[in-house]
């Protein structure tokens, strides 16, 4: 099987670029061919274009043809239109990476199935993953362009740090600052390794059960965010001083912040995962977070350079802190 990734280096989908390859499949990767921390595998062959530019990726591809194409960067409607020209008529199989955060907010019914509505009135990344979702299904029903859509959820790598601010907060951690948690911190999350969601993707890939259907592919491990607070401080060898400040408030000091947190990560998440696990099988999420932080930890530990504090984040949390603990209200 071959398959091309449109992207393939980033936290998300390096993990599946390593797992297609250690399973025999001829993978490319079309890129800009940008040095990235987590290098493609030996294994694959790299085509230099622009996704963005139609003559670049067109002298890219070629006359090659693929048994399934993956879109790892595709994040509006016009994008999905480029790859609907580029497309036809190339691949057996179109997959396009939306975003669990394109589900209903605040959600009606837990757990969430692949026929919760999507639905995100805060967040414009949210209505433009949906958007792109409306344009390829609409191009399934009417010329049967062969797609599949995978949401996934809150997946990380070695690199990656689950909340805004990253290694600031780990920093704060280290100082015995105060750290904002928003609301009262019991809301559920769910983080999935990367390596696992990998098992699960590349199940998809020339699979003709997945073809116009979407799936979300998480780990079933369910965690508060003061437990994901309490679990990061422990592998960073500290204790967490943990603040709990209403996410409204938060929003009020930072839009940005509070959009992700109004339109995704103040509100409790459960996943059901039967449909993935009955068209792959052999799909398991492993990794329990209390190991991934241990990674996440040590990847930074390893390189100073790693551990990039943001002043301009680190003020904004004592700020915030100030104006909570001293009463302020916007009502």
């Amino acid at each position: 099987m071959n398959v091309l990734f449109i992207g393939g280096t980033g936290k998300i989908s390096s993990a599946c670029s390593q797992l297609a390859v250690e399973r025999g499949i001829e993978l490319y990767l079309l890129n800009r061919g940008q040095t990235s921390e987590r290098p493609a595998p030996k294994e694959v062959h790299i085509l230099e274009g622009d996704i963005r530019d139609k003559a670049s990726a067109e002298r890219a591809l070629g006359d090659l043809t693929f048994d399934a194409v993956v879109d790892w960067i595709a994040f509006t409607p016009e994008h999905i239109d480029m790859d609907l020209e580029l497309f036809r008529g190339r691949t057996n199989q179109y997959i396009f990476i939306s975003s669990a955060s394109a589900y209903q907010k605040p959600p009606t019914n837990l757990p969430i199935t692949e026929s919760t509505p999507l639905y995100n009135p805060f967040w414009d990344y949210s209505q433009a993953k949906i958007a792109c979702e409306e344009r390829l299904v609409q191009a399934y029903r009417e010329e049967k362009f062969p797609i599949t859509i995978v949401r996934p959820s809150h997946t990380y790598d070695k690199t990656m740090l689950p909340f805004t601010g990253r290694y600031t907060i780990v920093n704060r951690m280290r100082q015995g600052k105060k750290v904002i948690v928003h609301g009262d911190g019991t809301s559920l999350w769910v983080l999935t390794h990367h390596r696992d969601f990998a098992k699960g993707f590349v199940g998809l890939l020339g699979n003709n059960h997945a073809i116009g259907e979407a799936f979300h592919i998480t780990s079933d491990e369910l965690l508060s965010w003061n437990q994901i607070f309490e679990i990061v401080a422990k592998a960073a060898g500290t204790e967490a001083q943990l603040i709990h400040i209403p996410s409204d408030f938060i929003a009020k000091f930072d839009a940005e912040w509070g959009v992700n947190l109004l339109g995704d990560k103040s509100h409790s998440v459960v996943f059901d995962n039967t449909k993935i696990k009955r068209i792959v099988p052999d799909f398991n999420a492993v990794i329990p977070y209390v190991q991934g932080a241990r990674e996440v930890m040590a990847w930074h530990d390893a390189d100073p350079q790693r551990q990039v504090v943001d002043a301009a984040f680190d003020t904004l949390q004592d700020r915030i802190i100030a104006a909570y603990e001293s009463g302020l209200s916007f009502d």
